[in-house]
Formats: structure tokens, sequence, C-alpha cells
């Protein structure tokens, strides 16, 4: 697995075939059926033109010996569309069956993505992923690869049908396999980077348009229209580019294979007709490989055409299949003995030397020493670009650091399977989204078998219950439903917070939305649900530092002062300046 420009993995060649090959297993039985009835389809199909070629060879015979071939020719004609017919039901059907377990494996993929991956590569590539590639995977599967499978069939049994006619009648239709040949290995070698590199450059257009449209307002404001139109021109200057590669292609190998189309059939009238006039062939086996040769056609072209889509389905594939979570790609070792791991609900952080950088060469935390006690309540505080936020998140498991090492209960935090990190670990930011369905619904996300009892508890304890209960846990909010504010989207989020009932809370400015009387209640009430559980809380309200057992000042990425509030006031340092200037603006 490989990472692609735009930051997400890709699948490699290998990776797509072999979970191509896993499906087919997986669904051996509807393959097998599938293909049985498309290989009876063909069969009958080779049936008409044997009749056709013993009709002329035949055709003094009489007028009832006429009429007899031309019904058995109706019949197998029948026969063929009704068998084609139940064979393409079938491998529709089985078609949807893989298609929705593909989308099931690529949302399951996209929800196991760390949070950090995805912000690094940014939210235009996984919408491109979702709705584009998505698309063109569903495109394949429906069609491509159905047809493909009729074709390659009909192609096989019609090649068989010339050899047992005669092995010299069947080399004519060769002739055109080598041009065909050079055609698809010259295409097949550039198609796939070539489509790659088409779908990313959907990626960087979307992610362009998403953050111009997310940032109208501050474009605007800051009259940046001019910078986002240039920025848009040139994604579409890019994509218009990858268009025209995957279209150049397209242009020089379709038109060589059907010049390759005409020449056996040609070949075939050629070499059948003077293989007759010698006597080495009759009339009818030769009109009967003429129509296979025609009949040829037809599944080779549609193998071709669709090859085509199979190579952009096969680029979506390996795209959508790139998010599935791979050990060695997102999770480093996360390999902690189970007893380790089951040892982790004692909680506690150890850090030892961290630092860490979005950008190599730019680190925003500078060797970091930290110990947090089981159960213990910390403040992180210190003015914006200190880097809370990013503490918070390496604490939590959302990025790995450069360097240096984080325990939790004595399990480093890079070793532990995320499912039971994220259960063990909660990380609440400022930022929260309210998804489409009811209250009640919002609230279970972190532990679906609560009932309606322990809904109204956590959202009492988050002071949310006067304006929940007055619209009711049956409220359809989110999208299309009941808008909620953003303090009211905060409150939903710590409840969510108190019925998941994790070990560790990481808090980043949990409460900042609401006003400051609204906070400071909120948060003691907290305090009161939250007791014995370990909290790291990045404030930049000072109160919230106050009632902490420690507090951590942090400036330019390392920690400057540590201790708790009257220690820290009383050696009048960094936080005593912080305070008095906070103080000084509340009192």
């Amino acid at each position: 697995m490989s990472r692609s420009a735009d930051g997400l993995p890709v699948a490699s060649v290998r990776e797509v075939r072999r979970h191509a090959r896993r499906l087919a297993l997986r669904h051996r039985r509807e393959v097998a059926g599938a293909v049985a009835l498309h290989a009876l389809g063909a069969a009958s199909g080779l049936a008409g033109p044997w009749l056709l070629g013993r009709l002329v060879e035949d055709v003094n015979d009489g007028v009832d010996h006429v009429t007899r071939v031309t019904l058995l020719i109706c019949l197998f004609v029948a026969l063929q569309a009704a068998l084609t017919a139940l064979a393409m039901f079938v491998s529709a059907r089985l078609g949807e069956k893989v298609l929705a377990q593909l989308r099931e494996e690529f949302v399951d993929g996209v929800l196991a993505l760390p949070i950090g991956t995805v912000e690094e590569a940014g939210t235009g590539d996984l919408i491109t992923r979702t709705t584009r590639d998505v698309d063109l995977l569903a495109r394949a599967v429906r069609y491509a690869i159905p047809d493909t499978l009729i074709s390659s069939v009909t192609i096989v049994l019609t090649l068989g049908g010339l050899v047992l006619l005669g092995p010299l009648l069947a080399l004519p239709a060769l002739v055109g396999v080598p041009v065909l040949w050079v055609a698809s290995r010259w295409y097949l070698r550039r198609a796939r980077a070539a489509y790659l590199r088409e779908n990313a450059s959907y990626s960087q257009l979307a992610e362009g348009l998403a953050e111009t449209v997310d940032g109208a307002r501050t474009v605007e404001a800051l009259r940046l229209g001019d910078r986002r139109f240039a920025r848009v021109n040139r994604d579409i200057a890019t994509s218009y580019a990858a268009e025209r590669a995957t279209l150049r292609l397209r242009t020089v190998y379709l038109p060589t294979i059907d010049v390759a189309f005409v020449l056996p059939v040609f070949a075939t009238l050629v070499i059948g007709g003077l293989l007759y006039l010698d006597g080495m062939v009759s009339l009818a086996a030769v009109t009967a490989a003429t129509l296979y040769t025609q009949q040829l056609l037809v599944p080779v072209d549609t193998l071709l055409f669709w090859l085509n889509e199979l190579q952009i389905g096969g680029a979506a594939m390996a795209r959508l299949r790139g998010v599935r979570r791979d050990p060695a790609v997102f999770e480093g070792s996360r390999s902690a003995p189970r007893s380790d791991i089951d040892a982790v609900n004692t909680g506690g952080f150890e850090v030892h030397g961290l630092s860490h950088a979005y950008r190599p060469g730019h680190d925003v935390l500078h060797d970091v020493d930290l110990s947090i006690a089981p159960g213990e309540r910390l403040a992180v505080v210190g003015p914006s670009g200190a880097g809370k936020s990013t503490l918070g998140k390496l604490l939590a498991g959302i990025h790995q650091p450069r360097t240096g090492t984080i325990t939790v209960g004595g399990v480093a935090v890079s070793d532990l399977p995320l499912d039971r990190l994220r259960t063990e670990v909660a990380l609440v930011t400022q930022e929260h989204h309210v998804f489409r369905g009811t209250l009640r619904d919002n609230v279970v996300l972190g532990r679906p078998s609560a009932d309606d009892a322990a809904v109204e508890a956590a959202l009492r304890a988050v002071d949310a219950w006067d304006w929940a209960g007055a619209l009711g846990l049956s409220a359809a909010v989110g999208s299309g439903g009941a808008e909620l504010s953003p303090a009211q989207a905060q409150q939903l989020a710590l409840a969510r917070l108190v019925l998941a009932d994790p070990h560790t809370l990481i808090l980043d400015e949990a409460t900042s939305l609401l006003d400051p009387s609204a906070a400071r209640h909120l948060e003691r009430s907290l305090a009161a649900v939250l007791a014995g559980r370990t909290v790291v809380a990045i404030a930049h309200r000072l109160h919230t530092a106050h009632d902490a057992d420690r507090i951590a000042v942090m400036e330019a990425g390392r920690i400057v002062e540590l201790g708790s509030h009257d220690a820290l006031v009383a050696a009048g340092g960094a936080y005593a300046a912080l305070w008095r200037s906070w103080h000084g603006r509340t009192g």
C-alpha cells in the first residue's frame, strides 16, 4: 500500500487483485453458476452458424429440410436469449451483493482512519473517494465485470467451435491477436497511473472548492476572491491535463483495436475460400467459420471496451481499498500484550522526551516530560500557539510523536488498538457535529444500549436538560431537524462523553462556546460526575485551571511551569502573570 499524492493511501495492484480473488472465493457458488449459465448461452449461440453452414452446403436437399433447419436456428436463438438473460440476472444480483460489501468495507475503512490521517490529507480526497470513486466502481461492478465475463466465455467457446470445424480455419481468426496484444500491453502499462492521477486531480479540485465554500466569509472579508479563483483555475488546469492524458491513451488504443477487428473476417474469407477451392475444407465449414469469426467481433469489442472501464474501476477500487485500516500504515506496532491492554483502565499518563512537528524541521513541541497520576485533574494553559492542543491530540493518540514516548496505564499509546484507545481515552474539542437523527440517537452514540433514564441523567449532568427536555428525546435534530445552537451542540457532545464513561478525558476548550457563567456552572457539574477519572483540561479560562489539581503552563512548545494554582501564583512566574491579567479582566 502506497501514499497517493493527496495524502491518503492507495492500494497496490497486488492488493486489489488479492481482494478481488477473496471476493470471488467468498461467492464461489454464485460465480460458478453465472459462468455456467453464460457458457450454456454461448454454446447455444454456436449452433446457429453451424446450422446455417450446413444449410448452405445442402441447399439442394429440398424445402422441408430448409424449414427444419430454420426452425432449429430459431430454437437455438431463443434458447441463447433465455440463458443469456438468466445469466445476466444472476450476474447483476451477484454484482449488487459484491458492491454492497465493498461499500460497507469502505465505510468501515473511513471510520477506522486515524483523525490525524484525515486532517493531513484533507476532506476533498475523502469526498471524492466517497462519491466519484464509489460511482466508478459501481459502474464497473454492475456492467463491466458481467459483460467481461460474458464476452470471455463467448470468445473461448467460439474459438473452440472454430477449432472443431478445422484447425486451419481457426488460424485466420487469430490474425488480429498480435495487434490487440501489443496495443493492450501498451495501454495497460500506462492506464492505471493515468487514471489514478486523474482521480487525484478531482480530489484536489474538490478540496479547493470545499475550502472556498466553507471559508466564504473569510474570503470575502479579506478580499481573497482573486487568489481563490486562481487556485481553482490551477486545479481545473491540472484536472484538464490529467483528462487529456487518459483521452490520449484512448484515442491511440481504440482506433488500433478497431483496425484489428477487420483483419480476422477478411483473412477467414480469403484463406477459407482458397482452402475450399483446393478441396481441403467444405463450403459449410467456410461459412460457419466466417460467421464464427464475425460473431467473435462483438464479444472482443465488448471485452476491450470494458477493459478501459475496468482500468478506471480498478483505479477507483485502489483508492477505496486504500482507506482500509492497514496496521503497517495506520497503527504502527499496536501489538501490546493482551494482559497489558486489559490493565489500561487504571489510567494515568507518562510522557518522556516528547517532540512533534506538522512539517519536517518545524517542531511545535520540544522535549516535553510530563507525569499525570490516575484520577488527577490537570489543566494545561498558555498563550495561543503554545502547543496545548497538539499535546492533547498526542495524548489521545490522534497524532504520533516525532520523538519520545507516551504511555497510558503503563502501555504505549501507539501500541493500543484504536478501538480500545477510543474507549479508554476520550478527546472532546470545541468542534462538534450534530448528526441527523433524534436527540436520543445523538447522545447514545458512545453507548447505544443506554436507556432514557441514563440519557436524561447525562443531559442533566451537562446542564442541558432544560432545553433538551423541552425539545424531547425523540425530536429530530441535525440536517432537516431542529437546529441546535453551537453551545447546545457542545453540551450534546459532553453528554455523549458522560454516557460513554471513559476513564481518561482530554477536554480541549470543551466549554468555550458557552458564556463564562454557564461554563463555570457546567464545569462544576462535570467535576462531580467525572470524579475519580483522569482529566486533562486544555483551557483559556483560568477558572478551569484554578479548580485543577495541578497546572501545566506551556510556552513555545515547552512546559515552563508545573504545580498547583497556589504554588504557581506564589512563584510569581508566567502563570501568576496570566492569573493577574485574567483576574483583573474578570474581576
